[in-house]
């Protein structure tokens, strides 16, 4: 899965006040109209621009291309049970089949026999599979899973969205983004 980015719409990198991106999936990117918008209103420190100028007839203005808050936005510890943060937390996947088309979600224990709708209980699964299980406990319906459950940490969800970098990465983003790069010693 990859996160569209359009290189002439010129988004700029959103950092928190400690020089890290806000999100990494998606990477936390504002619109260039966004980003002055809170460059005038002194929300924002520019880190690097564009090669590129706005104009109006009262000012010239380069566009932002990594921005970084001025007050610090304190990072949520426990993240949100979503349907988009289980797929993140499963790597987009099904964890039946390894299908990466059609996903939904699927409950272990089913709802009908008191599973709930928990971190522990929900899983990735493409509709065939998902059809497939239908109102059975993963054992009776004769299936194994690549990955059991879990309530994943911020982290976690981090390391998993850095997999999966959207298609344009602009150079001045490089040195914020941890995207697998070998350190020198």
């Amino acid at each position: 899965m990859t996160i569209h980015v359009s290189p002439d719409a010129h988004p700029a990198l959103v950092l928190n006040a400690d020089y890290r991106p806000l999100s990494y999936y998606p990477l936390s990117l504002w619109s260039w109209q966004d980003a002055l918008k809170a460059v005038f209103l002194d929300r924002v420190n520019i880190v690097s621009e564009y090669d590129v100028v706005v104009r109006s007839p009262s000012f010239e203005f380069k566009l932002p291309s990594v921005v970084s808050l001025k007050t610090f936005v304190k990072p949520s510890r426990h993240p949100a049970f979503t349907r988009f943060n289980v797929f993140l937390r499963d790597r987009f996947q099904c964890q039946y089949c390894g299908s990466r088309e059609d996903l939904t979600f699927d409950h272990l224990v089913p709802r009908s026999k008191g599973g709930q709708t928990t971190w522990e209980n929900v899983v990735t699964a493409c509709s065939p599979c998902n059809l497939h299980k239908a109102n059975k406990t993963v054992a009776e319906a004769g299936m194994l899973l690549h990955c059991h459950p879990f309530a994943p940490s911020v982290q976690d969800l981090h390391n998993n969205g850095r997999l999966f970098p959207p298609n344009f990465l602009h150079e001045s983003w490089l040195d914020f983004l941890y995207w697998d790069t070998e350190l020198d010693p």
